[in-house]
């Protein structure tokens, strides 16, 4: 029998998560319909954007994510600490970039004088709103809801688009968080889409070795499919690379981020027989591939996300209204 997600989740024990939602009636998120022909390719776009806009509003971090034709994988790190210094301005901001909110609570942010009342029902509300932003069934629900209605549109029928609840497995070890890492990243390749990490569209690891998410472009097309109202937030960066920590004690993740591309190198070169794709033996190390030199690579890695957070911050100085 199934359990309420409440009692599965638990913060405080279990702040990491490795998620999958997939799709049914042979629907396809993304990809090419081999039974339709049809290209849904599209579709990874809209995905890949609300998570990175959808964790930069929750108090949740991504580890890892892959976009696959029928499904998408994610990792995520639950992260209540950012939300402890949030004003009620900044927790209506984050509410009212994905709803309108209470009559109420649109007078109030209307600037509008409230009676005490109505102000006390306005403070019941961002309790509320913060209670969800930290929330991983309210990210999920903000996830999918959108891009199953838009899929339905676009496929002209009803009904349901995802399978059911999403599944979400604790990590509870550092060799779990890893593994899942790891497995995320190498799904393309698993699947004959890719051949290597760095060519694996639409997957975390192509984004930390190659950082190109347009902010602009991500809430414009999310504003015109009506999945995004506003967004007045910095990009949050993926979860940082600590390394030498322990689960317990770090921040972001506990391996050197250098360290973690090359493992997952390393196992994408592994031969499943029940996997229909890996990194092909003949091709040299990763790092090689990239012509990265190791000392200048190990530098970056230390101080990667807070760079790419740095560009994507002065990119929204130079011009405001682009973000």
């Amino acid at each position: 029998m199934t359990r309420p997600r409440s009692q599965l989740v638990c913060i405080e024990d279990t702040p990491m998560y490795a998620i999958c939602s997939r799709c049914v009636r042979r629907s396809f998120l993304c990809g090419v319909d081999h039974y339709s022909g049809h290209s849904y390719e599209h579709r990874r776009d809209w995905i890949e954007q609300r998570i990175r806009l959808l964790s930069s509003i929750f108090a949740i971090d991504i580890l890892a994510y892959a976009v696959m034709s029928n499904h998408l994988h994610l990792v995520i790190q639950l992260k209540p600490e950012q939300a402890k210094n949030w004003s009620t301005d900044d927790i209506l901001d984050r509410w009212c970039s994905l709803y309108q909110g209470s009559p109420l609570v649109q007078r109030y942010c209307a600037g509008e004088s409230l009676l005490p009342a109505e102000r006390e029902a306005v403070s019941d509300s961002v309790q509320r709103y913060y209670k969800r932003l930290q929330s991983l069934s309210w990210f999920m629900k903000c996830l999918n809801e959108p891009i199953a209605r838009q899929a339905n549109k676009e496929d002209g029928c009803t009904g349901h688009f995802w399978e059911g609840r999403f599944k979400s497995q604790a990590l509870l070890t550092d060799e779990a968080l890893l593994s899942a890492m790891a497995y995320v990243d190498l799904n393309p390749i698993r699947a004959a889409m890719a051949f290597t990490p760095e060519t694996s569209d639409y997957t975390s690891i192509k984004e930390r070795l190659n950082p190109v998410f347009n902010l602009k472009k991500a809430v414009a097309q999310q504003t015109d499919l009506t999945a995004l109202r506003s967004f007045k937030l910095p990009l949050k960066p993926l979860a940082t690379f600590e390394g030498g920590l322990t689960l317990k004690t770090q921040d972001g993740i506990l391996f050197h981020l250098a360290d973690y591309i090359e493992l997952v190198d390393a196992t994408g070169r592994i031969i499943r027989n029940d996997k229909r794709g890996s990194i092909p033996a003949s091709l040299p190390p990763i790092l090689k591939r990239l012509n990265i030199n190791i000392d200048a690579w190990l530098e970056q890695s230390q101080h990667f996300e807070r760079e790419y957070y740095q560009r994507f911050s002065k990119e929204r100085l130079r011009n405001p209204k682009a973000a």
